[in-house]
């Protein structure tokens, strides 16, 4: 895999710096989640599989001791902390690298390293609103509504990140150099739109209202509708060919709903089109076309369509589970999803483990368990 050899430092935080970490460990980076000796429950993340996990005690200088070991010898340590956090323990990239001239130093935060909001706190909603982009999603006439917490955390924030963690990795082959990453969630989901920032001028595009214009649900050719079984079809026939297809396979003419005249008349004649037919029904009149309308699938569905299956883009697992295999996909050195590399990572089950690969002796193991700097949990240690 691309990044066999590369190993990482994971700070235990919430979502946006473990999925950082699973990208790094499903292309082949060895992955270790430093946890607290009594980790909350947030600590029990969902995307710590194939990732090993020490628990210290950072407010210690013993504990402390322990993490500048393990940073002297790995090339990124991921900081999912507000700014000042890893400096009051001493831990913070100066200290650092200063040690490991190597080491890059990733800083996910929502608000950046600088500026007013730097020390506050904050969720993907809030740093999709200060990127602008959060504006932009909900049906005209109602609030802003947040795409769950998929674009500032996990595409601004934990995406952006490892974005940068490959950059300065590639950089240091030259450099022989780390480097500090500060990862804003905020600039991270505004980058994330510049495409929304810069099409602002294209005509008939932007322009209108929310949720008046061509792409957010303003246009009955870019809207989902509601079948005769409750289930939704997503329609995107932007293009007149497109749209041509589209109106042949409802049996409408361009005449009965015209492309880009009356859209909230014609929206309510798709509307009605679609529930006399089930989603099953509207996918056999559909697949393999150019109409550009596809099922609106859950999470539970998606992995079981015939796409999917044909692509095997799903890891299946027990109990008819199934999680997303990596992408993209490389053709030389693909990646493989943690989930095949072991179960859900408990909170310092490999403390001995990891210091015994990091040459600590068994006397001073014992004595760091013994003075509850590190924690053992799941397995006995054995040293």
């Amino acid at each position: 895999m691309p990044l066999k050899g590369i190993r990482v430092i994971e700070m235990a935080g919430l979502a946006p710096a473990p999925f950082c970490g699973m990208i790094l460990a499903d292309f082949g980076a060895s992955v270790i989640r430093v946890d607290k000796i009594m980790p909350s429950i947030q600590t029990f993340d969902c995307l710590g599989n194939g990732k090993k996990s020490i628990s210290i005690d950072l407010k210690t200088k013993k504990g402390a001791d322990v993490l500048r070991k393990l940073c002297d010898q790995n090339d990124v340590l991921i900081d999912p902390f507000r700014k000042g956090v890893m400096e009051k323990l001493s831990l913070g990239p100066k200290e650092l690298m200063n040690r490991n001239k190597r080491l890059i130093y990733a800083r996910l935060t929502g608000f950046g390293q600088h500026g007013p909001y730097s020390t506050m706190a904050g969720h993907d909603i809030n740093f999709l609103a200060l990127s602008g982009l959060l504006s932009l999603f909900g049906r005209h006439g109602e609030k802003p509504t947040p795409p769950i917490n998929l674009a500032a955390d996990f595409g601004g924030g934990g995406l952006m990140c490892t974005l940068g963690i490959i950059l300065a990795l590639f950089e240091r082959n030259q450099s022989n150099m780390g480097q500090i990453i500060d990862a804003s969630m905020v600039e991270g989901s505004a980058y994330l739109g510049s495409w929304f920032y810069r099409s602002r001028e294209i005509p008939g595009l932007w322009g209108q209202p929310r949720g008046k214009n061509l792409l957010d649900t303003g246009a009955h050719f870019y809207d989902t509708y509601q079948t005769k079984d409750g289930k939704y079809m997503s329609v995107g026939a932007i293009e007149p060919q497109f749209y041509n297809i589209l109106l042949e396979k409802l049996e409408l003419s361009d005449n009965e709903v015209p492309q880009f005249e009356k859209f909230e008349e014609n929206r309510i004649k798709l509307a009605e089109k679609f529930k006399e037919k089930t989603q099953e029904e509207w996918c056999a009149i559909f697949d393999g076309t150019d109409a550009c309308v596809i099922p609106v699938l859950s999470l539970e569905e998606a992995p079981h369509h015939s796409h999917n299956k044909h692509n095997e883009s799903f890891l299946l697992q027990k109990q008819d589970s199934a999680v997303p295999k990596p992408a993209p996909r490389l053709s030389r050195s693909p990646g493989a999803s943690c989930v095949m590399r072991g179960p859900h990572l408990i909170p310092g089950e490999n403390s001995v483990e990891i210091l015994k690969e990091y040459n600590f002796d068994s006397t001073e193991i014992n004595d760091l368990i013994s003075q509850n700097i590190i924690k053992q949990r799941k397995t006995q240690a054995k040293l």
